[in-house]
């Protein structure tokens, strides 16, 4: 066995979206958890139920984040490992699993052993890489035959509430900033459940791939829902914070305009979201 990650760092593999993903995340991991982090927790149980994470697994979590998925491994009584290419999240995750071995490191060039887990496990990490197929490549080497790789994704189109914030950019009439660059298209796939379960297929080479929707309905406030993007968080805080406070303020009145779709009797925010989630097994 080798260890495929000795000489090549994060950087060696990174593309401008990868370079551009460091920027927007960069000492976020606070605002973050307290906003968008609550929204992606919803998935992990059913991320660790499709890889097979119980006691005892060996379980590599990449990108970790605030270390949400980590945590509930170490619940399970996995022996986890997670990584993710931002200090400031690994801070966070270790703190929040400190039962879990943190580090930082990066698709798709991870410091592991080949076969070194049982299970590897991404929470909406291929959303947020420049090569997704060589990610799933990387997946698969630090898997060991017959383990298994689970994956989650937001679906495109995007549900309703997902798309709310994009929706108040537009009524805006704010444009995406030029130096936010867009997928390569010969990286891109389908962020549909057929899209994501061929991609497991064929760069993954997996077997056994299964892939399917997952819908649920976050519950938050408006105050909470804009505090991230206000705060620089994720895409859409690049965006709303590109072009200085009083267009950030016009963003923000449209948003309020619109959550108004999503409001319930008492007073929270009612948001649909949909999400895919896939899985496979590393064969020999």
């Amino acid at each position: 066995m080798t260890d495929a990650g000795e000489g090549r760092g994060p950087e060696a593999a990174q593309t401008p979206f990868d370079a551009s993903e460091r920027r927007a995340w960069a000492g976020r991991a606070a605002a973050y958890a307290a906003g968008f982090g609550r929204l992606c927790a919803y998935t992990v149980p059913r991320l660790l139920d499709a890889a097979g994470v119980t006691g005892g697994t060996r379980v590599l979590d990449v990108g970790t984040g605030t270390g949400t998925a980590a945590a509930a491994a170490c619940a399970r009584g996995a022996r986890v490992t997670a990584v993710d290419a931002e200090p400031d999240m690994v801070r966070s995750a270790a703190a929040a699993a400190p039962g879990a071995a943190v580090q930082v490191a990066a698709l798709p060039r991870l410091p592991f052993l080949d076969g070194a887990f049982d299970a590897a496990v991404g929470n909406f990490v291929l959303n947020h890489v420049g090569r997704p197929g060589a990610a799933l490549a990387e997946l698969r080497r630090v898997t060991r035959p017959g383990g298994r790789i689970a994956l989650t994704i937001w679906s495109a189109p995007p549900a309703p509430g997902q798309a709310l914030l994009g929706r108040a950019v537009r009524a805006a009439g704010v444009p995406r900033p030029p130096d936010i660059p867009a997928l390569a298209p010969e990286d891109d796939f389908p962020r549909t459940e057929d899209g994501l379960a061929e991609l497991l297929r064929t760069a993954g080479r997996l077997t056994g791939v299964r892939c399917a929707t997952v819908s649920w309905e976050h519950r938050t406030t408006p105050e909470e829902w804009w505090r991230g993007p206000a705060a620089g968080v994720a895409t859409i805080g690049r965006v709303v914070t590109s072009q200085g406070p009083a267009t950030a303020e016009r963003i923000r009145r449209h948003f309020v305009d619109l959550a108004t779709e999503f409001t319930a009797p008492d007073g929270q925010l009612v948001l649909p979201h949909a999400a895919l989630l896939a899985s496979g097994r590393v064969g020999a």
